[in-house]
């Protein structure tokens, strides 16, 4: 069989194969999306008249710790691939290594940070032997997957938004060619919004753009740019995503569509950004940074056509509609929607005290200053990543504490067991009640989530990032212990004994209850009134966290991660608990804002 001709940039139109073509692309990122729920998911981008899945890759997932890959599961990225070319869509990949969506460090690893002088998305020589290790273990794995092998991918990214960031001018080159080298022959692009485009290009690469407003001449300001070269909308902006204690976004249907339709019009190319946007599960969600540190939710709805549970939207019926009037065959039937149910609440019957799962944690690090999280010796000597970290030290005497801004990102403030505070950006001191005795004092830091866009990516380690004071003294002498609350360290919690919730808890506290699921399971939300912050997990699996100041009220609970009969249901709270955890068909928000209306970030 002769080869096949992969995607052209050589003239005003995308060719495949030799045929012209445009890309009506939507993107849908499988580590967002429960894996049972895939060819679900695909299916419905399909039936909506598009033709091209885009996907993310976050390494910090697939080498979470260094030297150690996962692609099988829900990481399966061949298998993902693999899935759209059998529904006969395109791919296009983007691989990074650094990719933003909003996940934490913009899906870079956070033990790269252990290196005190490293430069991330630069040519440093630490940062670029760490990519070449991971394209060693990821590139061989989609490379026989290209168009022109057979596959459907028909064109990879160089990194994301280098432009907006643009700290070393060798570092697009040394990406482009850490594709080349292990085999990517298909069309390599660049994708930038319009402050970046000028930054952000690499010879031999086709630049593309992102944006949510066709105004401003961004797109002409792209074609005369590259004159004679196809024009590609890589991301065009159907909605956006959510901070906490923020409204809620969302972005107008009808304001979607005309921007679509006069994409389709001009015969320009596009990808929605998000079509199914789909959740951050467990600590995974990132944060923003223009001035002030903001953590993003767990759900990834983003407004999408798609909702963040799979089902179908106004704008996906608009959408469907309008792509359909310019195709002459009859698009593919709607997948029917999977029914959700709102189960009988879950009555927390048992609760442990956050103090006694300490021992469920693997032995404390001793440190005379603190150390944070990355630097920590777990994991393989790749220190921690997410949740918490608690340090302790004796104090003699009270006084003003004071953060001096190192703590990343909160802290719970505790003397011998016992809240007196709480110390983040915006309140960093806090007052220690007067003693004559030794006391604990113990400090509970969560990291809520890396920056993932800007320039401040260097500046992420997490817990507590340098000295604390006490009386304008630094502390010394800590004791530390990680608490990165994976499946492990949930399924030791049960060898412990649990108290009955008659008892008053010793907050934080992990309060257990067992939810009923009668005959074949079905999605549902997962909602907890009465609750304020902390994080939960059912069936050991991580959902994300739950916080009273929203805007997410619900946290989104796949059927394919419930069982037929009695289901674990953990909730770590670090306040306040409400008693039971109840249940929701669909999810719930806050205020919402209108993103079309008013002026934001250009990021994702």
């Amino acid at each position: 069989m002769s080869q096949r001709e992969g995607l052209r940039a050589d003239s005003s139109h995308f060719t495949l194969d030799g045929v012209p073509i445009q890309i009506l692309g939507g993107s849908i990122h499988y580590f967002r999306v429960p894996r049972a729920c895939w060819r679900d998911r695909l299916l419905k981008l399909k039936a909506c008249g598009l033709n091209t899945l885009a996907t993310y890759v976050p390494w910090n997932l697939h080498e979470p710790v260094k030297g150690m890959y996962r692609f099988e599961d829900q990481l399966d990225l061949e298998e993902y691939i693999s899935l759209a070319a059998a529904l006969d869509l395109w791919v296009i990949l983007r691989p990074g290594p650094y990719i933003c969506a909003e996940l934490d460090l913009g899906g870079l690893p956070s033990w790269l940070l252990r290196d005190k002088n490293m430069k991330l998305r630069t040519t440093y020589p630490g940062f670029t032997a760490a990519v070449n290790s991971y394209f060693d273990k990821l590139i061989p794995i989609v490379t026989p997957l290209q168009f022109s092998r057979g596959g459907p991918i028909i064109a990879v990214q160089v990194e994301n938004e280098y432009g907006s960031y643009a700290k070393d001018e060798h570092y697009l080159t040394f990406v482009k060619e850490a594709l080349m080298s292990r085999g990517v022959t298909e069309l390599l692009l660049t994708s930038d919004n319009r402050d970046g485009l000028k930054c952000g290009g690499v010879e031999g690469v086709l630049q593309t753009i992102n944006l949510q407003k066709l105004s401003y001449g961004a797109i002409q300001y792209l074609a005369d740019m590259q004159p004679q070269k196809p024009l590609l909308v890589m991301e065009y902006w159907c909605g956006w995503f959510d901070v906490w204690g923020e409204p809620h976004h969302i972005f107008s249907a009808q304001d979607m569509i005309a921007a679509v339709k006069e994409l389709m019009d001009r015969g320009i190319s596009f990808n929605l950004y998000m079509f199914h946007g789909g959740s951050s599960f467990g600590f995974t969600s990132g944060a923003v940074d223009f001035g002030s540190y903001k953590p993003q939710v767990n759900s990834y709805d983003y407004d999408a056509p798609l909702t963040e549970s799979g089902d179908y939207t106004t704008k996906y019926h608009l959408l469907r509609d309008l792509l359909g009037s310019y195709q002459n065959k009859e698009l593919p039937q709607l997948p029917a929607v999977q029914g959700r149910k709102v189960y009988e609440p879950v009555v927390f019957s048992q609760h442990m005290s956050f103090w006694e799962s300490l021992r469920c944690t693997d032995m404390p690090f001793k440190s005379n200053d603190p150390v944070n999280m990355e630097n920590l010796s777990v994991n393989h000597n790749s220190g921690q990543s997410y949740g918490y970290t608690l340090y302790e030290t004796s104090i003699y005497r009270g006084g003003a504490l004071h953060s001096r801004n190192h703590v990343r990102d909160k802290a719970l403030v505790f003397i011998d067991k016992h809240l007196i505070g709480i110390l983040d950006y915006r309140t960093q001191e806090t007052a220690v009640p007067h003693s004559e005795r030794e006391r604990i004092l113990g400090l509970l830091v969560e990291n809520c989530g890396r920056v993932n866009f800007g320039p401040a990516l260097n500046e992420q380690r997490k817990g507590l990032v340098g000295d604390i004071t006490l009386n304008h003294t630094p502390l010394k002498k800590f004791t530390m212990y990680s608490l990165d609350m994976t499946p492990n360290f949930i399924n030791r919690l049960q060898s412990l004994k649990w108290k009955s919730t008659d008892e008053k808890p010793l907050y934080p506290a992990f309060f257990r209850g067992s939810m009923a699921v009668d005959g074949q399971p079905r999605d549902t939300f997962v909602k907890l009134p009465g609750w304020s912050k902390g994080v939960v997990f059912v069936n050991g699996q991580n959902l994300g966290r739950h916080w009273s100041v929203g805007p997410q009220n619900t946290l989104y609970l796949p059927a394919s991660w419930l069982k037929s009969g009695d289901n674990q249901v953990i909730v770590f709270e670090e306040h306040r608990a409400g008693g039971k955890m109840h249940f929701a068909e669909n999810p719930q928000h806050c205020k919402t804002i209108d993103v079309s209306r008013q002026p934001f970030c250009t990021l994702s």
